[in-house]
């Protein structure tokens, strides 16, 4: 063989196993777009190209043509997604021979030869398997696929024998469970999590962080139904009740946004905002008789069954702070404001009074004492030497709840067993009462089963009957 062809040979031989390498780069790279892009993504695009008025006739057409392309590989990622495995698989094993013959061609031992085979195939697969390619192939899927849709439909052409057999395998499989989209969203975020358990894992953050990242990714498996407030614990105002009325129970509560409701719980009519009440009556002092329906707005709803990542961007991008959740059946489950979806991320969002909610009993009278909502039944008995015999209640508020039949509010009071609890304080950011006055009476006219007093405080519970919802 002469000089000048031995040159010619070695140079297209070097220019082949360049274009090979190349080739498996490429097809790395789409491995990776494949599995990350989605027929949404594809859809969304196809609009967006089909309503851009600045692009041509041709160039529309042309991506457009891409895009059709793209979805069919997408319609079977899996068998498209192995095609191109296998070709970039013969592409390393090629490239290796090629710089084998180059080794061969110049006249090196047959081991010098092997070796340099291998070393190249080698160092090609470790490149295109974990560096450049793929990370290009994850970070920029979609503009990656439809770039490359045509070599990635060539490859699928070629290997038809994958796309039947890819096709037998799942034909039962994808009738009985979720489809490709919901599966890879569900892959890419079951890695997420396991990547940023890596990263807390490694101590890179502050526990405080670490716990607000798993936080975030935490947010699409939760429902609305586990942080709202239940029906049971929500303040209510009935629709025959006047701004003054709203006044006392807002001032009483410690809640800002209220429900209005007719016959019931489940007749909602609206919401009544404090602000909107303060606005009407503060330099009119007559419209305190107004009908609360006078500033009522429309209710946002939610489902029980929302993610809570959902329930917060809803809540931001229509600057609803408060929403009523509704069951299956179209009732009111109970109320969600966004600093539910907030305490998700960062924890319970407690105040400066909620202090008083862990502290000991304190006696401020001669027989009459001062008692932490959460003050156990036991101690109570203790402190009055009675016996309450009450089994389905532990706290001295859980006592208060069962004698008025309803959540207590600032200032309700009611009567048992000789002892009169009146709910005096209340903390945190859902406003519960926190601080209960104990003390003996006169036990003339009260039953054994217990009742409520008919003073103002009473009075005034009766026109919130449920929980209400964070100031602004």
């Amino acid at each position: 063989m002469s000089e000048e062809l031995m040159i010619v040979l070695i140079v297209a031989l070097g220019v082949a196993a360049v274009l090979l390498a190349w080739l498996s780069m490429m097809l790395a790279a789409l491995e990776s777009a494949i599995s990350r892009v989605t027929r949404a993504n594809l859809n969304n695009l196809m609009i967006e190209v089909q309503s851009d008025d600045e692009l041509s006739d041709f160039t529309r057409t042309k991506k457009i043509k891409r895009l059709h392309a793209a979805q069919r590989i997408v319609m079977h990622r899996y068998a498209a997604s192995n095609s191109c495995a296998f070709f970039r698989i013969c592409g390393n094993v090629l490239t290796g021979v090629l710089v084998a013959c180059i080794a061969a061609t110049l006249g090196y031992a047959m081991w010098i030869q092997l070796v340099a085979g291998l070393v190249v195939a080698l160092v090609i697969a470790f490149v295109t398997v974990l560096m450049r390619p793929r990370t290009v192939g994850s970070t920029k899927p979609l503009d990656v696929l439809v770039k490359h849709a045509g070599l990635a439909s060539i490859c699928v052409r070629l290997t038809p024998f994958i796309h039947r057999r890819n096709d037998v395998e799942t034909a039962g499989e994808r009738r009985s469970e979720i489809s490709d989209d919901e599966e890879l969203e569900k892959i890419h975020h079951e890695q997420g999590k396991a990547a940023m358990d890596r990263l807390i894992e490694n101590n890179r953050f502050d526990p405080e962080v670490s716990d607000m990242l798993r936080n975030v990714l935490m947010l699409s498996d939760t429902l609305t139904r586990e942080i709202m407030v239940p029906r049971t614990d929500m303040i209510t105002i009935e629709r025959d009740g006047t701004l003054q009325d709203f006044l006392c129970l807002c001032s009483r509560s410690g809640f800002s946004r209220v429900p209005v409701i007719g016959a019931d719980i489940d007749d909602l009519l609206g919401m009544a905002y404090l602000k909107d009440a303060v606005r009407a009556t503060a330099f009119n002092p007559a419209a305190r008789g107004r009908d609360i329906e006078s500033i009522m707005r429309k209710p946002m709803y939610v489902p029980e069954s929302k993610p809570v990542d959902d329930l917060f961007h809803e809540m931001q991008r229509t600057r609803n702070h408060v929403a009523v959740v509704v069951d299956e059946y179209g009732g009111i489950a109970g109320m969600v404001t966004i600093e539910d979806a907030i305490e998700q991320i960062v924890g319970e969002l407690d105040d400066e009074h909620d202090r008083t909610q862990h502290a000991a009993p304190k006696k401020i009278g001669e027989r009459t004492w001062s008692m932490p909502a959460r003050t156990p039944i036991t101690e109570l008995e203790e402190i009055f030497e009675i016996d309450l015999d009450e089994d389905d209640v532990d706290t001295v508020y859980g006592l208060l709840t069962k004698l008025l039949g309803r959540v207590p509010i600032v200032g309700a009071s009611a009567r048992t067993h000789g002892l009169e609890l009146t709910a005096v304080d209340s903390a945190g950011r859902r406003k519960k009462v926190s601080t209960i006055v104990v003390k003996p009476v006169s036990v003339e006219g009260d039953d054994e089963t217990g009742g409520t007093t008919d003073g103002q405080g009473d009075r005034a519970s009766h026109d919130g009957k449920e929980q209400g919802h964070d100031d602004d």
